[in-house]
């Protein structure tokens, strides 16, 4: 009975451990490499003179899909004049999900 007792908690324990892992893989992005990624990939085009981005994750719904993204801005300069910019990524994958020029 003790041998079987055992080579249950080993199998749990071996189980618990790779759970662990596999939802330490499905982990949030850092809202601060987030900014960065879009900052670099569109200074690469334009002169980005200031960029923000909320650091708390939101739902966001595009095409009935619904993501968990970051939401941010950059201030893109565009024939000397500063166009603002908001954005959506997503915040498992830091994929650009949507850009477009700021209201208002």
């Amino acid at each position: 009975m003790k041998r079987k007792s055992i080579f249950f908690v080993t199998i749990a324990f071996i189980a618990g451990y790779i759970l662990g892992k596999q939802l330490d893989q499905k982990q949030k992005l850092k809202p601060e490499n987030v900014l960065k990624m879009v900052k670099t990939k569109y200074q690469k085009q334009y002169e980005v003179s200031g960029s923000w981005i909320y650091m708390k994750p939101e739902l966001y719904q595009k095409n009935n899909i619904q993501y968990d993204v970051y939401h941010g801005g950059i201030t893109k300069q565009i024939d000397g004049k500063d166009i603002p910019y908001e954005f959506f990524v997503d915040a498992y994958t830091g994929t650009l999900i949507e850009i477009f020029p700021q209201h208002g």
